[in-house]
């Protein structure tokens, strides 16, 4: 049989999602629009729904606007058909069906990452155990302790086992041998890095090394390590090393895919430090090429450096292209409309509403207060009285009456600033909302199944 499927809104945008779904033409499931007895479809509540959805439901799905907070789980539990909370914009809507877009799984990935704290050797045990706990909720899979050239360490082995007695996964980063060994003996997960000369460490102690040439640049050198710990049942990860531009990145490029080519079955690591930290460009988007190359060649492990300011999060970023990747290596498709959150700057759809649609709408206002959408052609300000369009949010103040009203000129200014950046750059704007910029900033996880908090500008009103 055919699904059926509701969708519920709010008075103001019944009109548009009901022309939206008709303007998508057929569909292998049928659809009716219920206008759920709100201004807002973001006011609706568990409660609100319960009373008022249509019967007999007559429906196999309910979707609910991305901003309503109610809890579908709850919802599909009390009424017995499944509820889901759809795209936050009407915009997204057809992709959300399949239609211009796919709906988008990015809870997968096969990347390990390596998190490195590159300064361990002079934090506490407690601030290492503190910093490792970020470094887990940031993506990492392993926190790496980076051991410093000449710099006593004589905390590592209770920095390992602490990290072990926390559950982390603990790899020991040193060119130091005995430091190796000493991890080791700790419960060191990983070694980075042995090699033709080191290898005898893994052979004594239940650890992976990471495996490196030795000079620099000899995959001769590597392959051989490689096959020494083959023979000898040592299980091991390869890492021919990246190395930064204007030093040998092209060339170290070429040496992952012929290791690659000589050993098709080994595992393997990239550092990508060398490239993010020592580039002065906008790490997202370095990192989203490196991981691109690690899913063509298979590369399921990364070292993460996060050291400089303007890599600030770029653990974060490796997280969401390892599950970029991964969704569109899974369908064979372009790394392009999944939305994992690196397009950071700039968006793909910047402009949800065309100037004539906003026009239209604004003609349907029968109230004073303002609404601010962004078009192509600038800032739309608009109410019942008025409609302008700017490029500048200062060219809008002479049309602004709030003079007797601060708090509300306060969170105008605001509002239309935040709209001056979005149409800049080509970012998208929402009113109330934050402009979106990815995983480049953290952001707090909404519980989607309680209203907002009033706003502070409400809240000083209404307390004056």
């Amino acid at each position: 049989m055919t699904e059926r499927i509701l969708l519920l809104t709010g008075h103001y945008a019944y009109p548009r999602l009901v022309k939206l779904m008709t303007g998508l033409g057929p569909l292998p499931f049928t659809w009716r629009v219920h206008d759920i007895g709100v201004k807002v479809a973001a006011l609706m509540t568990e409660a609100i729904i319960l009373r008022r959805l249509p019967q007999p439901l007559d429906a196999d799905r309910v979707i609910l606007p991305g901003r309503c907070r109610a809890d579908v789980v709850a919802l599909s539990r009390e009424v017995g058909v499944a509820f889901e909370r759809g795209p936050d914009e009407l915009g997204d809507l057809p992709g959300f069906f399949g239609r211009g877009g796919r709906k988008v799984d990015l809870s997968r990935h096969e990347i390990r990452i390596f998190s490195e704290i590159v300064d361990a050797s002079a934090l506490t045990v407690d601030a290492i155990l503190a910093r490792a706990e970020a470094m887990r909720r940031a993506g990492a899979d392993v926190i790496d302790l980076g051991c410093l050239p000449d710099t006593p360490f004589p905390h590592l082995e209770d920095g390992v086992r602490a990290l072990k007695a926390a559950g982390h996964a603990v790899s020991v980063d040193s060119a130091n041998a005995e430091e190796l060994e000493r991890g080791a003996k700790a419960g060191a997960n990983y070694l980075l890095s042995l090699t033709e000369s080191s290898l005898d460490i893994a052979r004594h102690y239940p650890v992976t090394p990471i495996l490196i040439p030795q000079p620099h640049s000899d995959l001769g050198s590597l392959k051989r390590v490689a096959e020494a710990a083959a023979a000898e049942d040592i299980s091991f990860i390869l890492d021919p090393i990246l190395d930064p531009i204007h030093f040998g990145f092209a060339q170290s490029v070429q040496r992952y895919i012929e290791t690659r080519r000589m050993l098709p079955e080994a595992p393997m690591m990239m550092g990508t430090g060398n490239l993010t930290e020592l580039t002065e460009a906008d790490s997202s988007g370095v990192t989203a090429l490196l991981l691109g190359l690690c899913s063509e060649l298979s590369i399921r492990n990364v070292l993460v450096v996060q050291v400089s300011a303007h890599t600030r999060r770029t653990l974060a970023e490796h997280d969401a292209a390892r599950r970029l990747m991964y969704a569109a290596h899974a369908e064979q498709a372009l790394p392009k409309g999944f939305g994992a959150g690196l397009s950071q700057v700039h968006d793909m759809k910047p402009f949800l509403s065309t100037p004539a649609e906003i026009e239209e709408r604004a003609k349907d206002v029968r109230d004073s207060n303002y609404r601010v959408e962004v078009a192509e052609d600038g800032i739309h300000l608009y109410n019942r009285d008025a409609h302008h369009v700017a490029r500048e949010a200062m060219a809008l103040y002479p049309f602004l009456a709030v003079a007797e009203d601060p708090a509300h000129a306060f969170y105008l200014g605001t509002e239309l600033a935040k709209a001056e950046i979005a149409l800049a750059l080509g970012k998208r704007y929402i009113q109330d909302e934050p402009l979106d910029f990815g995983v480049a900033v953290e952001r707090v996880e909404e519980d989607l199944t309680r209203l907002r908090a009033i706003g502070h500008t409400l809240r000083a009103k209404a307390e004056r």
